[in-house]
């Protein structure tokens, strides 16, 4: 099949300037760049008046589970993202040994939600990648090993260190699932168990996956009021294993904070100053989202959520949660203190019993339920298992631009899809190129390109993809530099971007015109 786009404003990831030319695809590939002589075409698609770019790599998603359930992905595709990389966090669906399956599928169903139809009997990276190879898929997939998944095979989920020997065994896994094409090892240091690791075992894991070239991608210990010594932990990592290193969803929480936010960055200079190949990626809104579990103080968690369920039963130790809560502990992220109960928004439930307590702040979950908000809040989690989702605010819009120039940033959505959902699910990188490029003027179009498509690619190690260059596979996104936006809010977040008019994944083309053909075009991603 060849397709011909003609008449396209071209900037083709590397930051170079835009250039009016034609581009030609066969099956699934570009073939040229420039003046195409040829006559006979499958299709013609007049781009006038459009930018022609690489499709978007969105480094952190959480399409993990849903990607089985419903394959398409069309939330993100209507986005112009062609690639996301899932794993995310240090939780995730591998692997997963089966005596685990139950307290795991808990355990994960505040981030990637929970399904009966999947069949959990996988075990391995390789297995679950397979299932998305025989299921297809919408968009390109590609996945890192989690660090949360690896510590339950070898400790299970209690708080403990491992001994030496279990550190091996936790490297032999680690090997396995790089073998079998993972792009790196990602941890989330407030989730648990990854949460119960100390520094040691996680140079040692990342020692291995620098032998593969691979990335560290990690949700540090703090985003708030010890980022610095989070900081440095990471970078020590770095150091110690030779791993290349990527933050994830990179920021600075909470007002009392902000006064850290230019130590950070020369905390950034100072690690590449050593050679320490250092990364982050960012999603371009003042609000983060995640579980609601993690307002609570890690010992809560401890041995897993049916540990946590029974805990939650006890009134002396909902008081003790309160009292840390309100004081805090030591190297503890504590949302309530940095956000506030009343910036806290419940975004999604399991069951329909708490429906109506989505969209509302944990002060008004209090009031509708006719208890204070702790005890509120605590029943819910109770009840659905400590399957809730939030949105959580924490910064100001000249945060956003400031880390969206830095030379380490890349653009991500770390969208959570289930129930009423963080608008970053719909609407990142549309938000980039209308709100910061347009509006803003913080970036220009290359540049922010550049951070959606070479910049990821090169980070990662994803060949073929990210450049829009002869040889490389057709993931191209079409738009509107005049029109292109998000649309969702947080409160009404469920809406798709405008100005996003063709999308082409390995040379399909998936938007047309603004219609969505529900074809699975995606392929799985395996390093090496």
């Amino acid at each position: 099949m060849k397709t011909l786009i003609k008449n396209g404003l071209i900037i083709d990831g590397t930051g170079d300037k835009a250039v009016k030319a034609n581009l030609l695809i066969e099956n699934d590939c570009v073939v040229k760049i420039g003046e195409v002589e040829e006559k006979q075409f499958d299709r013609v698609i007049d781009a006038e008046g459009m930018i022609v770019a690489p499709g978007f790599i969105d480094t952190h998603s959480h399409s993990d589970l849903k990607i089985l359930v419903n394959p398409f992905n069309e939330t993100k595709i209507r986005q112009g993202i062609t690639t996301e990389l899932l794993g995310q966090d240090g939780i995730s669906m591998a692997p997963l040994p089966q005596k685990y399956i139950s307290p795991w599928r808990k355990n994960l169903a505040g981030l990637d939600g929970d399904s009966d139809e999947i069949d959990w009997t996988y075990e391995t990276t390789d297995n679950y990648l397979k299932m998305m190879e025989q299921k297809g898929i919408g968009l390109n997939e590609s996945y890192l090993v989690p660090h949360g998944n690896i510590r339950m095979e070898v400790l299970g989920l209690d708080n403990r260190q491992p001994t030496e020997e279990e550190i091996e065994k936790m490297c032999e896994v680690t090997r396995r699932e790089m073998e079998a094409g993972a792009y790196g090892l990602s941890t989330g240091l407030i989730y648990m168990p990854c949460a119960y690791s100390q520094t040691k075992e996680i140079i040692e894991m990342c020692k291995v996956v620098a032998q593969y070239d691979g990335v560290f991608v990690v949700h540090q210990r703090s985003e708030a009021d010890t980022i610095l010594e989070s900081m440095e932990e990471v970078i020590q990592i770095g150091r110690e294993s030779g791993v290349k290193v990527h933050f994830s969803h990179f920021k600075v929480c909470g007002k009392k904070n902000w006064k850290y936010i230019d130590e950070v960055i020369k905390l950034l200079e100072k690690a590449k100053e050593e050679g320490i190949r250092v990364s982050f990626d960012q999603y371009p809104y003042v609000a983060g989202s995640t579980m609601l579990g993690v307002i609570l103080p890690p010992w809560a968690h401890d041995g897993g959520t049916d540990k946590l369920l029974e805990r939650l039963k006890n009134p002396e130790l909902r008081a003790k949660m309160v009292e840390d809560m309100e004081n805090g502990i030591p190297g503890w992220d504590n949302f309530v203190d940095f956000a506030g109960l009343d910036q806290i928004f419940v975004t999604s439930v399991k069951t329909e019993k708490n429906e109506d307590l989505v969209g509302k702040n944990l002060v008004e979950i209090g009031q509708i339920r006719g208890k204070n908000p702790y005890d509120a809040t605590f029943n819910l989690l109770y009840e659905e298992e400590n399957a809730v989702g939030m949105v959580d605010f924490y910064g100001l819009e000249e945060h956003v631009i400031k880390f969206l120039n830095r030379p380490e940033q890349n653009v991500c959505t770390d969208g959570l899809l289930a129930g009423k959902p963080h608008p970053r699910v719909f609407g990142a990188f549309p938000r980039v190129l209308g709100k910061y490029v347009r509006e803003e003027k913080a970036l220009t179009f290359e540049e922010a390109i550049y951070k959606m498509t070479k910049k990821p690619a090169e980070v990662f190690g994803i060949k073929e993809r990210g450049v829009l260059k002869a040889g490389n596979y057709a993931d191209i996104v079409i738009f509107n530099p005049n029109t292109v936006e998000d649309k969702g809010t947080y409160v009404d977040p469920i809406q798709y971007p405008v100005g996003i008019d063709y999308v082409l994944i390995n040379g399909n083309i998936v938007i047309d015109n603004g219609l969505y053909n529900k074809i699975l075009a995606g392929k799985v991603l395996r390093k090496g």
